[in-house]
């Protein structure tokens, strides 16, 4: 597989993306805020690693321009492919279920994930996400409601969190 390499600038820094190219259209494996493209193919199982890479535009890094102009639901049409075993896979498509400025506990998200004591697996699933922001692990918090931990820096998440709390009022 050839992927794509689109890097973008925002607010939080340059942000990097590695996506597919499919007949069906293009998929996220995965992204963070670096322009250290090694850092986010570290992100992907090495059997999921693209053959080669080319740089290019892709309409999820216009996504993401579109969800820092104030569009935060442009990230939720963005497909994304990451390969886990049974709860992750749950789990990182509970966590695109989180609504922007609406952020959980790892507790009340090992709930919703149907086993109120995972709450160490449900922090798992969101340290091994690797296309971030379109899987917003960021909205997922400490149970006592601080940050947490976050591949990409806490000052990225609280930005983030930042952002989306003012326009979801």
């Amino acid at each position: 597989m050839t992927a794509l390499v689109d890097t973008v600038s925002t607010a939080d820094g340059p942000f990097t993306l590695v996506v597919d190219r499919t007949p069906d259209g293009e998929v996220v494996l995965a992204s963070g805020w670096t322009n250290d493209l090694d850092a986010v193919i570290s992100r992907i199982g090495p059997a999921a690693r693209p053959e080669s890479m080319e740089a290019g535009e892709t309409d999820a890094g216009r996504a993401v321009i579109a969800y820092y102009d104030g569009d935060l639901t442009a990230i939720d049409r963005v497909p994304v492919r990451q390969i886990g075993g049974a709860f992750r896979t749950v789990a990182w498509q509970a966590l695109r279920d989180i609504p922007a400025g609406r952020p959980l506990t790892y507790s009340e998200f090992a709930q919703r994930l149907g086993n109120p004591k995972a709450v160490r697996a449900a922090a798992g699933a969101c340290a091994s996400n690797a296309p971030a922001l379109f899987v917003p692990c960021h909205r997922v918090l400490r149970t006592d409601g601080s940050l947490g931990g976050f591949a990409w820096g806490l000052d990225v998440k609280r930005s983030l969190l930042a952002r989306e709390a003012t326009a979801a009022i």
